[in-house]
C-alpha cells in the first residue's frame, strides 16, 4: 500500500459485497497474459469456489487473446469471495484485475465515480493503488497506466459505486503525499471534455465571419486593435483572391480576444451582422454540432412524446401523401413522412405525427395489423435510438442461462452426436448436454434393409412413417398423440425403390 501521510477513517468493503446494486455471480477479468487460457482461469478461480462457466475473449479471426475474460460462479457468495482473494494475483507473470461484470454499459459510461490520478510513484501498482483508495468506499475498478514493457506512467484510475466516496476521496487525497509525491486526484474527463473544459474561457485566436467582399486586414486591424495587442491577421481569400468573408484575429493575450468577441460579436458593419467568437479546431466544431443537434432532437422527441408513430412494413406504392391519408381519420397530423433510400426507393416505413398523445393512441390500436395493399401494417410508438438501444440493453442484461441438473435430460438430443452444431460453444468446465439414444417410435433410425450385409457402407435413410388406416397424418414437429393412439411404425419404401439402390451398389 502507497505510504499516504493523511489520516483517514478505513470504511471500505468488497466492491458489492454488500450493496444490493452489485450482487451477481459473474465476474470480469482483465489484464489477462496473452498466453493464459480457459483451463487456467478455470483452474484459478474454482479454488474459491464451483465454477459455472470461464471464457477468455479472443480475436474472432485470429483466436488471440484479447487480453480479458469472463467467470461465472453458481452463487454470489463465491464471486465475492473470488473478487477479494484473487484481485491482482499474478497469472503467468502478469498481476489479473478483477471486477463484477455490469451488462448494462451505462454504468461504465457515466462516468460516475470515476476519478483520475496523476503524479504517481512508478512504485505504486494496481494493488498499492487500490488499498490506499479503498478507505473511502467500494471500488468498482481500479488501474494504473502501464507501457509495453509493465513500468507505470504515473497515473490511474479509481471508479468508486457512489459519487460521494469519489468526491470524499478527492477532498482528502487531492494534493497529499504518496510515498513522497504531491498527487493530483480529481474528477475523469474524456480527452474531448478536457480540451473544451481547458479551452473553453481562455482562448487566443478569434474568429470573425459575415464580413463584406470589401473588408481588408486593415479594417479589421483597426476595430480589433482597440482590445489589445494582435500577433496575426488574415481575411482568408480564394484562388482569384476574392474574399471568403470570413477571417482570423490572434491576440497575444487570452483576456484580450475574450474581450474582444463579448464586444464585437453581433455588431453591424457594412449593413452586415458579424459574428466573432472563439476559433476552434475541426473535432471541437463538430463536437458542438453532435450535441446541439442531439439536444435539439431531444427536444422535439419530448416535445411528440407519445404523439409520434413509427410504421414499418408499408407497401412501395405509399408516399407521403397516402400515408398521411389512412392516417388523417384519426387526428390532426402535423408531420408525415416515408422513409427512402438515396435513390428515392420506399424503405418500407415511415413516421406520422398526431398534436395529441390520445390521436396517436387512437390510430395505433386501429391501424396495427390493418392490412394495406395485402401487407399487414406494423404501428408502435416512436422512440429515440438512444432510447431504444437502452430498452434493448436492459431487456439483454435480464437474460441468464437456465442450468439444466446433470440427473436430467433434454428430451430430445441438444445437437447431433458427432459434436456441437457450427456456431455452437461449450464453456469450459460445464458438462454436455445429456443425448438420448433413438427410440422407437420416432420412425427415422437407421434399419437394416433386405439383401444389405451388416456393416456395409452406409445409405441414405429413406424410411417414412406409416399411416395407419383411418387415422390422419401427423404434421412434422406436430404433438403426439393421446395414449390410446397407436404409436407410428416406420416401414420401408415401395419394393423397387429398394431394388433400384441395391442395383447402385
Amino acid at each position: 500500500m502507497a505510504q499516504v501521510q493523511v489520516p483517514v477513517q478505513p470504511q471500505g468493503v468488497n466492491a458489492g459485497a454488500n450493496n444490493p446494486n452489485f450482487v451477481t455471480t459473474s465476474l470480469y477479468v482483465g489484464d489477462l497474459e496473452a498466453s493464459v487460457t480457459d483451463s487456467q482461469l478455470y483452474d484459478l478461480f474454482n479454488q474459491v469456489g464451483q465454477v459455472v462457466s470461464v471464457r477468455v475473449c479472443r480475436d474472432l479471426t485470429s483466436r488471440r487473446s484479447l487480453g480479458y475474460g469472463y467467470v461465472n460462479y453458481s452463487n454470489p457468495q463465491d464471486a465475492a469471495r473470488a473478487l477479494e482473494v484473487l484481485n491482482f494475483t499474478p497469472l503467468n507473470g502478469s498481476p489479473i484485475r478483477v471486477m463484477y461484470s455490469h451488462r448494462d454499459p451505462t454504468i461504465r459510461k457515466s462516468g460516475a465515480g470515476n476519478i483520475f490520478i496523476k503524479n504517481l510513484d512508478k512504485a505504486i501498482d494496481h494493488k498499492a493503488l487500490h488499498d490506499t483508495f479503498s478507505a473511502f468506499g467500494n471500488i468498482l475498478s481500479c488501474k494504473v497506466a502501464t507501457d509495453s514493457s509493465g513500468q507505470s506512467k504515473g497515473y490511474g484510475f479509481v471508479q468508486f459505486d457512489s459519487e460521494e466516496a469519489a468526491q470524499k476521496a478527492i477532498e482528502k487525497l487531492n494534493g497529499m503525499l504518496l510515498n513522497d509525491k504531491q498527487v493530483y486526484v480529481g474528477p475523469f474527463l474524456r480527452k474531448q471534455e478536457r480540451d473544451t473544459a481547458t479551452d473553453k474561457m481562455r482562448f487566443n485566436n478569434v474568429f470573425v465571419k459575415n464580413l463584406s467582399e470589401t473588408t481588408t486586414e486593415e479594417d479589421l486591424n483597426k476595430t480589433f486593435g482597440e482590445f489589445g495587442t494582435i500577433t496575426s491577421i488574415v481575411v482568408m481569400r480564394d484562388g482569384d483572391g476574392k474574399s471568403k468573408c470570413f477571417g482570423f484575429v490572434n491576440f497575444e493575450n487570452a483576456e484580450d480576444a475574450a474581450k474582444a468577441v463579448e464586444a464585437l460579436n453581433g455588431k453591424k458593419v457594412d449593413d452586415k451582422e458579424w459574428f466573432v467568437g472563439k476559433a476552434q479546431k475541426k473535432y471541437e466544431r463538430e463536437v458542438e454540432l453532435k450535441q446541439r443537434f442531439e439536444q435539439s432532437m431531444k427536444e422535439a422527441a419530448d416535445k411528440f412524446q407519445g404523439a409520434n408513430l413509427y410504421i414499418k412494413n408499408l407497401d412501395d406504392s405509399i408516399g407521403d401523401e397516402k400515408l398521411k391519408e389512412l392516417f388523417s381519420p384519426f387526428g390532426t397530423i402535423t408531420s408525415c413522412k416515408v422513409m427512402r433510400d438515396p435513390n428515392g426507393i420506399s424503405r418500407g416505413s415511415g413516421f406520422v405525427a398526431f398534436s395529441t398523445p390520445e390521436e396517436a393512441s387512437r390510430a395505433l390500436l386501429e391501424m396495427n395489423g390493418k392490412i394495406v395493399v395485402s401487407k399487414p401494417l406494423y404501428v408502435a410508438l416512436a422512440q429515440r435510438k438512444e432510447d431504444r438501444r437502452a430498452r434493448l440493453q436492459a431487456q439483454f442484461s435480464q437474460m441468464r442461462p437456465v442450468a439444466m441438473a446433470p440427473s436430467v435430460g433434454p428430451r430430445m438430443p441438444m445437437y447431433p452426436p458427432a459434436g456441437p452444431g457450427l456456431g455452437q460453444q461449450i464453456f469450459y468446465g460445464q458438462a454436455p448436454p445429456a443425448i438420448i439414444p433413438p427410440q422407437p417410435g420416432f420412425g427415422y433410425q437407421q434399419q437394416l434393409v433386405p439383401g444389405m450385409r451388416p456393416g456395409g457402407a452406409p445409405m441414405p435413410n429413406f424410411f417414412v412413417p406409416m399411416v395407419q388406416q383411418g387415422q390422419q397424418g401427423q404434421r412434422p414437429g406436430g404433438r403426439r398423440g393421446g395414449a390410446g393412439q397407436q404409436s407410428q411404425q416406420p416401414v420401408p419404401l415401395m419394393q423397387q425403390q429398394v431394388d433400384s439402390l441395391l442395383l447402385t451398389r
